[in-house]
């Protein structure tokens, strides 16, 4: 078992000793590790099993911490940084040398944000070097968003987990790329589109998901659950299925003879964004054969529920 405290020293010791520490954040725990040090990077990697064609996400501790790791930073990406950092959102960038190809998978960008939680920004305070720091869970399993699920996913796998309570926003950061200085939403995360385009315009979204990505959590069969996952109208799904087992993922609707977990009474799609990851852990642990959900309203964060969930039905 790993061990779960707030030393933020400690945390930091290991990190700098090339360890893993996995750490809080506004959008879901991450498993860090010193973003200089390719020893350290290759532990992520084994630690989730994840493929070494998905790349990570560096977090850094401010905006001026970013120069020396990339090049050529548009007038967009700008904006973008001073309004929304630190917060939910990660910025696709041509990376400078200083980022190891192990972390950009190869390719000539990389991906950064500065995360909210103050605990992490003590931490990245503590540290003279930035942090790699994808979900803390094995690849493509639902994400961490308190630290006893990072415990039971990873347990002796991470040397400290930093317990900083529950994730209040819940899922993944949105992914902004850039064409020519022109933003493509390449993930849809914690940061809404309505907000984005208030600071930059219109922008394009890449509803596609990929087998060889351009940017972290883009690949079409993610965030699941081991039990599987079926989306639609849950009165027909349970009309149409009497053989199964059933579990319920609603938006609002309680459904009392079943088993169910209900994202938000009152209808508040934060409050479902922050309660999804929750949601399909704790039906993945209960007494059924088979998850059955529906798609939420498609604004504010319902476009990112939806798209966890569409990633979640196609394991």
């Amino acid at each position: 078992m790993a061990e779960i405290g707030k030393d933020i020293q400690k945390a930091a010791n290991i990190l700098m000793a090339g360890g893993l520490v996995a750490i809080p954040t506004e959008t879901v725990y991450g498993l860090a590790a010193n973003a200089y040090e390719e020893e350290a990077i290759l532990k992520v990697f084994k630690a989730k099993n994840r493929p070494a064609f998905d790349p990570l996400i560096t977090h850094i501790r401010s905006i001026k911490a970013i120069d020396p790791l990339t090049q050529n930073i548009g007038q967009s990406a700008r904006l973008l940084m001073e309004k929304f950092w630190p917060g939910p959102l990660t910025l696709v960038l041509d990376k400078s040398d200083a980022i190891s190809d192990l972390i950009s998978s190869g390719l000539s960008t990389a991906a950064f944000r500065i995360p909210r939680h103050a605990l992490t920004r003590e931490l990245l305070n503590n540290l003279d070097f930035p942090l790699v720091a994808p979900s803390a869970n094995p690849f493509g399993y639902v994400s961490p968003t308190r630290p006893e699920h990072v415990e039971a996913q990873l347990g002796t796998k991470v040397d400290y987990i930093l317990d900083g309570g529950p994730c209040p926003v819940g899922i993944e950061s949105t992914i902004i790329g850039f064409d020519n200085d022109t933003p493509v939403v390449l993930r849809l995360g914690g940061l809404s589109i309505e907000a984005i385009e208030q600071v930059v315009g219109t922008v394009r979204v890449n509803d596609h998901s990929s087998s060889n990505p351009k940017a972290p959590g883009m690949l079409a069969s993610h965030y699941s659950p081991a039990k599987k996952v079926v989306i639609g109208n849950i009165r027909n799904l349970l009309d149409a299925d009497k053989n199964h087992k059933i579990g319920i993922l609603s938006y609002q609707e309680k459904y009392p003879d079943y088993t169910n977990f209900v994202l938000s009474e009152v209808g508040d799609l934060d409050e479902a964004a922050k309660r999804l990851f929750e949601g399909l852990r704790w039906l993945d642990s209960q007494d059924i054969d088979l998850i059955i959900s529906e798609y939420v309203p498609t604004h504010g964060l319902g476009r990112a529920i939806n798209d966890r969930l569409n990633r979640a039905a196609a394991h």
